[in-house]
């Protein structure tokens, strides 16, 4: 036995001073490279980490675990996966490899961890701000001005997500950590919570609105110097103040005139005549001074706008008894235009696609009793003229006129300069305005190529508007509202809304084809208002800041 065991002992010895050769039942040879990266023959291994046994926020990196050193994979520094589904990761695999894989499946935050509010900036035009880490020695001066400039973009006409967005941005430049900001449609709630004091909320209740874009413009670009780090909180709030005490771009003269040139560009551009178009633009001119007088006595805007649409229709309606060479319903039609609330639909849906529900509601309910108000205008002027005997009219035989494809697009582009003059929009965005609305006609005339339907038709146009308007508002530093709310006004459903009511309060037996029309003009105004939206969205991904935060993600 003994001379049996010195055999095997030289058939797996070497020479001397040589390791022995390798059996199937010697240990792995171990080099000097797994030494000093801490695997030793003589200590057993630690067993890896079940992935039920670890935390939420861990257990996908079970998935890369540690293998047994005995298995070749482990040895020789490739991937392995177990027959229980579990990655094993090779220590001799490339380190940077390693913190790739670890970024692709361990999120570094955990589903439940509350979302940081500066977060909530990105995809909008403040989004990235410069951070001062320095706190402000009066964190309540900052949350004044915040409110400030919120009730300043509410007054104006800024949807909820431009509001938050921009006190967000400017309270987290200006140093003041640890806010929550709440829009609820005319209030706005501000609430600072420290770590290491006590907590205290602001409020403040927006009472009052005025068509200014010009203001907005202004307030954008102050929102926009702040968080480029350039415009101290003092400096701020004093520039601020000059915005809200700075006269409108455009007088009340012409305001009206462009009131009145508006309407009188869309009546020629529906196929109206031009003493059509002379009417219309008395009559519009007329409805500024109704509105006026009606902010003066604190008349309600229910009443006021269903008196303006009771006047356009009866000055359409007194022309045509007259036998004027016009269509009365072009000429209302024309009208009514801006009274429509074209910017409050597109503020709504903004609201609701953005997470702001009950402010949604609140301006969807006011807007649909602005198109009440045009509603029983119209109705009441069509039951006077009835009662006084007056002519009826047919209005599913409108005589139109058929005007050549430029002439159409320059009426386009003067109604829409015009109606943004009537919303007192900046002086500089007038021509990137008309630009808009002339290419958002050129792609309506393609689709009528198409055979869109004319629901579709609108929804098309408006989404290709809202791409063009969010792409210009980032290259001039304006919010996108400001160029898209006046571009989509030739799409509005004037001459269908007047059809509507005609059928509805003077045809009783074509009641049931006007109330089809009325529910399908408001369908309309809402697919516009959803193309905006839809196209903004689309734009994101182009703006100036996505690119920043895409270079600054490949930098990392």
């Amino acid at each position: 036995m003994a001379q049996r065991s010195d055999e095997q002992h030289s058939m797996h010895s070497g020479p001397k001073g040589e390791d022995p050769a390798p059996s199937a039942i010697a240990l792995p040879r171990i080099s000097s490279s797994e030494i000093n990266m801490g695997f030793h023959a003589e200590e057993p291994l630690e067993e890896a980490p079940v992935a039920s046994e670890l935390p939420l926020n861990t257990a996908v990196s079970a998935n890369v675990a540690a293998a047994d050193a005995s298995d070749i994979e482990w040895r020789t520094g490739q991937v392995h996966t177990t027959d229980e589904g579990i990655t094993l990761m090779p220590t001799r695999a490339n380190p940077v490899a390693r913190r790739l894989l670890a970024k692709m499946w361990i999120s570094d935050t955990p589903p439940t961890e509350a979302l940081n509010i500066v977060e909530r900036l990105q995809g909008t035009p403040y989004a990235n701000p410069k951070v001062n880490n320095q706190q402000d020695a009066s964190s309540r001066r900052t949350m004044e001005f915040a409110l400030d400039l919120g009730e300043t973009l509410v007054r104006y006409g800024a949807g909820s997500l431009e509001v938050e967005t921009s006190i967000i941005a400017v309270t987290a430049a200006l140093g003041l950590s640890h806010l929550d900001v709440d829009v609820t449609n005319q209030s706005l709630h501000l609430n600072y919570s420290p770590p290491d004091a006590e907590s205290y909320s602001v409020l403040r209740v927006v009472r009052s609105y005025t068509s200014n874009y010009a203001g907005l413009v202004l307030v954008h670009e102050l929102v926009s110097d702040i968080i480029a780090g350039g415009v101290s909180r003092t400096a701020s709030a004093k520039r601020l103040k000059e915005i809200t005490k700075k006269p409108k771009p455009f007088p009340r003269w012409m305001v009206a005139c462009g009131r009145g040139l508006f309407a009188a560009a869309f009546v020629l551009f529906i196929g109206g005549s031009w003493p059509g178009a002379l009417v219309a633009m008395v009559s519009s001119s007329l409805v500024t001074q109704i509105g006026r007088y009606g902010s003066r006595w604190r008349v309600p805007e229910f009443f006021t706008v269903a008196v303006s649409t009771m006047v356009i229709t009866g000055i359409a309606l007194i022309s045509h008894q007259l036998h004027a060479p016009m269509d009365p319903a072009l000429v209302v039609s024309g009208g009514i235009l801006l009274l429509l609330p074209s910017g409050r639909f597109v503020s709504a849906l903004q609201d609701a696609i953005n997470g702001f529900p009950v402010t949604a509601v609140g301006r969807l309910f006011s807007a649909s009793l602005t198109y009440g108000a045009i509603l029983s205008g119209i109705a009441a002027a069509l039951v006077i003229s009835d009662v006084l005997g007056g002519e009826e009219v047919d209005v599913h035989q409108i005589v139109t006129t058929q005007y050549p494809a430029w002439l159409l697009m320059l009426l386009v582009a003067v109604a829409i300069v015009a109606g943004a003059v009537s919303e007192q929009s900046a002086l500089r965005l007038l021509l990137p305005t008309a630009a808009i609305a002339v290419v958002g006609y050129a792609v309506q005339m393609l689709a009528e190529q198409l055979g869109l339907g004319e629901r579709a038709m609108p929804a098309v146009v408006a989404t290709v508007i809202g791409f063009a308007a969010r792409y210009s508002a980032d290259k001039l530093r304006t919010p996108q509202l400001v160029l898209a709310t006046p571009a989509v006004m030739f799409l509005l459903p004037g001459l269908m809304i007047f059809r509507a009511m005609y059928g509805i309060v003077i045809n009783i037996d074509d009641m049931a084809t006007g109330l089809v029309e009325m529910f399908n003009a408001m369908a309309i105004m809402l697919s516009i208002a959803g193309g905006v939206v839809f196209g903004e969205t689309l734009c994101r991904p182009l703006t100036s800041n996505a690119r920043r935060e895409r270079r600054r993600i490949r930098r990392r």
